[in-house]
């Protein structure tokens, strides 16, 4: 199975402070949703790739696009998302880790 690639935390962590940004100034923040959005989904889209990608980049371009919905941390929660599941796919059963150190 191919091993899916998880982004770096402290890039999530950014691109969510850079879309809350905007509520530093009020009546322009609104505006540079506007801008933030397509760009913010297209990133999302190429750092998680597949169908977590694809529905993350829609979910993260309506998110920025509606005013007041900018605090929900879509990149961090994804990359969260990523490592579970990374983790819960990488789980060897005790019949592996056994076959692991048995000796030829």
């Amino acid at each position: 199975m191919e091993k899916r690639f998880t982004p770096a935390l402290w890039i999530c962590i950014l691109m969510d402070l850079i879309g809350c940004a905007s509520y530093a100034v009020p009546v322009l923040g609104e505006v540079s949703d506007v801008i933030w959005a397509p760009i913010s989904a297209i990133i999302f889209y190429r750092m998680f790739g597949g169908s977590m990608g694809a529905f993350g980049g829609v979910f993260n371009f309506m998110e920025e696009l509606f005013p007041g919905l900018d605090f929900i941390p879509t990149f961090t929660l994804s990359w969260i998302v990523r490592r579970i599941t990374n983790g819960v796919r990488d789980r060897k059963t005790p019949a592996q880790k056994v076959q692991q150190y048995k000796v030829a």
